[in-house]
């Protein structure tokens, strides 16, 4: 292996570890939805709109973190992205009433988010390697947040029962900071050589060519459904299966083997969109998850249920992710694939903040979660149909500078 491939596996490696610390550790905020709403009193519409609100500030500053690391540097968007996440859960663990729960949980955490997760890490993964090995690499990098999950949520429940919440919230600060010193494996890539095949545009350009591209915003439409139900069943799945008599150790088992079965997944996903169809693959995966939810909410629960239901599931939970990203980078090139990803991710944490918050909501006033599980459903299945319209060759710019090549 040469010292070039050498250190670029280094970074790929260096990279998907600050994918387990950011995604485990967002992955683990449901677990402090009972503990912090007992604590203060308050129903648990108001800490799942602090979870809404970390999704929403997360999607709304994707495309401005996106466009900081097209611009500046993946590196910089992260060490940012690391001190506004080490202090949200910091301001959280202090908090004296609902805004500061907001502001900490909510607002930095959900900005801390934008700067160290996919939407700046995945492009910068997709330049660190050839076009032939991207598709692999963006699965790579999902299936490392996926490995967050299965090991970052264990340990922050023995936190929680070990210390409390408000000293496990910071401890997980402390661990937040480490992304600051892998920010570097993101500092290099291949993007000079990969953009040089690329007709030169400005990013005013490539915004006005992806906002009149419909089948952009069809993708950006699938993504909204996906963030609506990972997230409802992130945050939520621990009270609801608590509200069934399972013990908390069962719920940290089911999201710790959504995590560990999405590792398997998002390498399939990766490996899949690389030669096959990447629109009729996530359409099979939206119709995948609404079999899989009917047949969760329609069979009695039981443990058994719960452990298949978590399986099945994490295979096509983050499966989306390299088809989706990889449709973006297909679509319109390399060059703003940052922004115009972050775009994309904006609609999926709307769809998140939805999910979250319609979760908290409904039950509080209905006592039951059923509304929303249905919800999940119906719109997985109109997902997976909207998918077949979709038109994934690259725009006629790219489809012309590749002739001309």
């Amino acid at each position: 292996m040469s010292q070039y491939k050498r250190l670029f596996s280094i970074a790929i490696i260096l990279a998907c570890v600050l994918l387990v610390l950011n995604f485990g550790l967002r992955s683990s905020m449901g677990f402090f939805m009972k503990p912090i709403s007992e604590s203060f009193g308050y129903g648990r519409e108001i800490f799942a709109f602090s979870l809404a609100l970390q999704n929403l500030l997360w999607g709304l500053t994707q495309p401005i973190a996106g466009a900081i690391a097209d611009r500046f540097g993946s590196a910089k968007a992260i060490v940012g992205g690391a001190l506004l996440y080490a202090a949200g859960l910091y301001v959280t663990a202090h908090a004296g009433g609902i805004w500061e729960l907001h502001i900490g949980a909510g607002i930095l955490v959900g900005m801390g988010i934008a700067g160290t997760g996919f939407g700046v890490v995945l492009p910068a993964m997709a330049r660190m390697v050839a076009p032939e090995k991207r598709a692999f690499a963006l699965g790579l990098g999902t299936a490392a947040g996926s490995a967050g999950q299965f090991l970052v949520i264990p340990v922050a429940r023995s936190f929680i029962e070990a210390y409390g919440w408000q000293t496990a919230l910071v401890l997980m600060a402390a661990g937040a900071l480490l992304m600051v010193l892998l920010a570097a494996s993101c500092s290099g890539g291949r993007q000079k050589s990969d953009l040089e095949d690329e007709p030169d545009q400005s990013l005013k350009e490539a915004l006005t060519e992806a906002s009149g591209h419909v089948h952009y915003w069809l993708l950006i439409a699938g993504f909204f459904v996906c963030g609506f139900q990972l997230a409802f069943v992130t945050v939520h799945m621990p009270a609801y299966l608590s509200d069934q008599g399972f013990d908390s150790s069962v719920a940290a088992t089911s999201l710790a083997m959504i995590g560990l079965f999405n590792i398997f997944g998002s390498l399939a996903s990766g490996s899949l969109s690389g030669v096959h169809s990447k629109k009729w693959l996530l359409g099979y995966i939206y119709a995948g998850r609404a079999v899989v939810l009917a047949l969760f909410l329609v069979f009695p629960i039981t443990t058994f249920s719960v452990y298949a239901f978590s399986i099945v599931t994490g295979f096509l939970w983050l499966a989306t992710v390299p088809p989706t990203s990889g449709l973006v980078a297909q679509m319109f090139g390399l060059r703003y694939m940052g922004t115009l990803y972050g775009i994309v991710f904006l609609n999926h944490q709307l769809g998140s903040f939805a999910g979250v918050w319609l979760g908290g909501y409904l039950f509080d006033r209905t006592g039951s979660y059923d509304v929303v599980w249905w919800a999940t459903v119906a719109i997985a299945a109109v997902t997976a149909l909207i998918h077949i319209f979709i038109d994934e060759r690259p725009v006629a710019r790219l489809r012309l500078g590749q002739a001309a090549a």
